[in-house]
């Protein structure tokens, strides 16, 4: 894709202070998008936006909880404000909870829905409002994970959180299609960002040995693949996951999760 693939555009990206979401967003705006960032952290949120317009332009930065309805709403109202329409979201935002499913407490549940579920799907509606409202269509991407697909110890909550947001972009293709509106996720395997390495400093060497391609991934892998279902190159796909995860989950190695609960 050139490097104004998506110019004119207007994006919605959730979770995107750091990581894959940073990467989807630096993305977008360095293809000629209008780039609204939002992340729980206002300085992370500032500091994105910053490194962006450095390298390439229009980013506006509004942070605050994804999985908050009036800042969904807002998030909205101020794309359309600011650049005069709504043409692609990436639902990226989301929490991730390590503990054993026999001692796993009600208020990390709430946390992880409140974040996983309810932003990613009240910011469809939303977004999916303004998109039928312009009568262009639009695309949405939802983030979700190998850990919808395959068993991995401590994260049963968080693997059924995304197994939902899955069900969501097939279940929006009834809904959406009629308005040329398309709904696809993509599932990151292990991937080398600013959490994962500050959750475990050796992440990055224990994957590179329990995934067949040789290394995890970088966000910058699973942005291309979010950019490529946002593109007029995906138009026809609608409803599927993008599954990036270096062939694991063909063979689903776990690692040694001990001192991670």
């Amino acid at each position: 894709m050139s490097n104004t693939s998506f110019n004119g555009q207007t994006a919605i990206i959730t979770g995107a202070g750091e990581g894959i979401g940073f990467e989807i967003a630096r993305q977008l705006a360095q293809q000629g998008a209008n780039v609204l960032l939002n992340d729980i952290d206002p300085q992370k949120a500032a500091d994105a936006v910053s490194k962006i317009d450095q390298e390439s332009g229009n980013c506006l930065s509004l942070p605050g909880d994804a999985g908050d309805l009036t800042v969904i709403q807002s998030m909205v109202d101020t794309a359309v404000e600011h650049f005069g329409e709504l043409n692609i979201v990436i639902a990226n935002a989301g929490i991730t909870t390590f503990h054993d499913f026999f001692t796993y407490p009600q208020e990390k549940f709430q946390q992880l829905v409140h974040v996983n579920l309810q932003g990613t799907f009240f910011l469809v509606q939303a977004a999916a409002r303004q998109m039928r409202k312009q009568d262009k269509g639009g695309r949405i991407v939802l983030t979700s994970s190998v850990t919808g697909h395959q068993s991995h110890q401590y994260l049963v909550a968080y693997g059924m959180t995304k197994a939902a947001v899955e069900m969501l972009a097939r279940g929006l293709v009834f809904e959406l299609s009629p308005y040329q509106i398309t709904v696809n996720a993509v599932a990151p395997g292990a991937n080398i960002t600013e959490r994962t390495l500050l959750d475990d400093p050796n992440y990055a060497e224990v994957w590179k040995k329990l995934t067949p391609i040789g290394r995890a991934a970088s966000p910058a892998d699973i942005a291309n693949a979010a950019l490529f279902l946002v593109s007029p190159h995906a138009r026809h796909i609608n409803g599927q996951t993008l599954v990036v995860d270096g062939g694991w989950s063909t063979i689903s190695p776990g690692p040694d999760l001990e001192g991670m609960v």
